[in-house]
């Protein structure tokens, strides 16, 4: 551990990632992680005045700094050109920030933002350790990692996709406490389901998808009344009425069929994730982490304007293990959705094969990894 004289100094850690939950979720585990180890460590977070950090931050209980970041639009835009100048204020900045610093380790998980302040650190000899969630790396991250001391993957088909001299290592991608210490028994106690029951969790994320919704409904009308199988569904506060009013126009009044559960959002969704036998959702990195680490079957629809395509690959890297079966978006209108479902919750040992590959691939020892090669590249015994 760094010395000045007799007296310890303090580690100092910076932590950079934005634009999106994707990538500032996975930076505030980090920072949460290395704060609980290092309880004396000084830990800052820079990111953009634009991207959700700067409101997620401050609330996380972190310091935060703001620099510009930009990233080119894929259409022709008047905006691309002022991207070099952000591009390079965004450095400066960055470059000052860290000589007053002075971090032993910069932290990046992706975003534009990541850009300036990683080459930064790497420019002045500070060592840097960036994390990619996808599949697909970003493309921010592929560049980056030429100048990385170690880059992070979620999953072990991205490896591939760095340029040869990169250090990448396979660490997994940080889930939260509450879905590592969700128990199948237990939930399925608290929520007052039958050992005995199968149970679909489906939901299209935090804001919902109205093409799964859409689908449901097939779905719902199969296995209504049936004892003995359990749905819970949740729509997104968007697309809840107007799901309602669907199932109503087909008859099916929610509240009075007693094994179908349908909310706008599940608070509960760990509890949820531990007590399902099949569930259907997207192909989010974090989403697929918190399933494979709690082995659960699924089926995944990749949102299909997601940059690059990544849910896709996400997807792919699941299937193709035998984890996961993949439906894409577009054949949802085609009822390959519930013909999916039926085929899976009427053949027990499909679904047991799903869970087996699916917990292989699970990292519940994620942010664990990264913090051991985060504090490493710090140096010293910092435990």
């Amino acid at each position: 551990m760094p010395r000045t004289g007799d007296r310890i100094k303090p580690l100092r850690f910076l932590i950079t990632g934005g634009g999106t939950g994707g990538h500032i979720y996975p930076a505030l585990a980090v920072a949460g992680g290395l704060r609980d180890r290092h309880p004396e460590a000084e830990i800052i977070y820079v990111g953009t005045d634009r991207g959700l950090e700067a409101k997620l931050v401050p609330k996380a209980g972190f310091e935060f700094y703001a620099v510009p970041a930009q990233g080119l639009k894929r259409q022709l835009n008047l905006a691309n050109l002022l991207v070099p100048w952000r591009a390079g204020k965004g450095y400066l900045m960055s470059r000052r920030l860290i000589r007053q610093f002075a971090p032993h380790v910069v932290v990046g998980t992706g975003g534009y933002v990541c850009g300036p302040v990683v080459m930064a650190a790497s420019r002045q000899g500070i060592p840097t350790f960036i994390h990619e969630q996808n599949a697909l790396p970003g493309l921010t991250n592929r560049l980056l990692s030429r100048f990385a001391d170690r880059t992070a993957v979620t999953f072990v088909d991205a490896v591939k996709q760095f340029p040869p001299k990169a250090r990448v290592i396979l660490t997994g991608l940080p889930v939260r406490p509450e879905i590592l210490q969700a128990d199948r028994k237990t939930a399925r106690k608290t929520l007052s389901i039958g050992e005995s029951e199968q149970v679909l969790l489906s939901f299209g994320g935090s804001q919902g998808a109205r093409s799964i919704n859409k689908a449901l409904i097939a779905t719902v009308q199969h296995y209504a009344f049936q004892k003995g199988t359990r749905l819970f569904h949740a729509s997104g506060p968007k697309g809840y009425s107007e799901l309602l009013d669907d199932l109503a126009a087909r008859g099916l009044n929610i509240e009075a069929i007693p094994n179908v559960t349908i909310a706008s959002y599940f608070y509960e969704i760990a509890d949820l994730l531990a007590a399902a036998d099949l569930v259907v959702c997207r192909a989010g990195a974090s989403t697929l982490a918190e399933i494979t680490v709690l082995g659960c079957p699924s089926i995944l629809i990749p949102y299909p304007f997601a940059t690059a395509n990544h849910q896709e690959h996400n997807a792919q890297a699941l299937a193709r293990r035998g984890a996961a079966v993949a439906v894409r978006d577009s054949e949802l209108d085609e009822g390959r959705l519930h013909e999916t479902i039926v085929e899976l919750l009427s053949n027990p040992h499909k679904l047991a094969a799903l869970g087996r590959a699916s917990r292989e691939m699970g990292k519940p020892r994620a942010l664990d990894n990264i913090l051991d090669v985060v504090e490493r590249l710090a140096g010293g015994q910092t435990r």
